[in-house]
């Protein structure tokens, strides 16, 4: 090599950063689109000047690439906006809603048999809402529902399963190796179910709450486990999807999710 090369394994004395290239990696101003600010604040990130100050601070990306020019313009129907990795939605049509179902409430927008659905529950609102998964009737607690397809879609499907958190109450004293079944698999009759977390919250000789977390999808999957591991479910109540808690949300009670719940549940879901 040439005679100037440092020798090996040298270090500069110090690293200087290199400095930011000129160009962004792709160009994603779209000149006939809408200022990034302008879209920032329509989706109710705050006031322009604020919005302004979130670019100019490198904290806002566009279809992945740090925008930090206050000049870019995009198109807020196809752009995909992230604050601090979070997603941003920014159609301000689509809702997500979480709903505390009640105990004896059928998990559709309309029962043909006349049982307490859905659609009453969020029959104040004018949107055309899909329920995200199913609780059964005897099971409470938290379900979402979105008018947002792909949302619902990416939810539902089996490669983005996210986990969820359910409180059972079980019947009989729960001895310490139940746990252990719970975690390496219990053997059900369409195969082989484990729970990602257990924790005993509360236990006395006759009974025990017995918190949950598990990624499965099948049907009555919690009901069955405890079943077949001998300890009858009473009352099963989820309170967790992915990020989105129940909170205190009343039985039969919604609310709107906000900003940062609905990016970072589009975000685990790859949106």
């Amino acid at each position: 090599g040439s005679r100037t090369a440092a020798p090996r394994g040298a270090q500069p004395a110090r690293r200087t950063r290199p400095a930011p290239a000129a160009e962004p990696l792709r160009d994603v101003h779209d000149p006939e689109g809408v200022r990034l600010q302008k879209v920032l604040a329509t989706a109710g990130l705050g006031s322009r000047r604020a919005c302004e100050d979130l670019i100019a601070d490198g904290r806002v990306t566009v279809d992945g690439v740090l925008v930090r020019e206050l000049g870019v313009r995009v198109d807020p129907k196809t752009a995909v906006i992230h604050l601090d990795g979070l997603r941003i939605q920014l159609d301000t049509s689509l809702i997500t809603i979480a709903l505390n179902k009640p105990l004896g409430v059928v998990s559709t927008m309309h029962d043909p048999e006349g049982r307490p659905s859905l659609a009453e529950l969020v029959a104040h609102r004018e949107e055309r809402l899909f329920h995200v998964g199913r609780l059964d009737a005897e099971t409470e607690g938290l379900l979402l529902l979105t008018n947002d397809g792909e949302l619902a879609n990416r939810l539902s499907h089996p490669s983005h399963e996210v986990a969820k958190t359910y409180l059972a109450h079980v019947e009989g004293h729960v001895a310490g190796n139940v746990a252990n079944k719970m975690l390496h698999g219990v053997e059900l009759e369409d195969g082989l179910a484990k729970v990602d977390r257990y924790r005993i919250v509360d236990s006395t000789p006759q009974a025990a709450l017995i918190e949950v977390v598990l990624h499965e999808g099948r049907n009555r999957i919690v009901r069955r486990m405890f079943e077949e591991v001998g300890h009858p479910v009473t009352r099963l109540v989820r309170t967790q999807v992915g990020p989105i808690k129940l909170g205190d949300l009343r039985p039969g009670k919604t609310r709107v999710l906000g900003k940062e719940e609905l990016g970072s549940l589009m975000t685990q879901v790859g949106m």
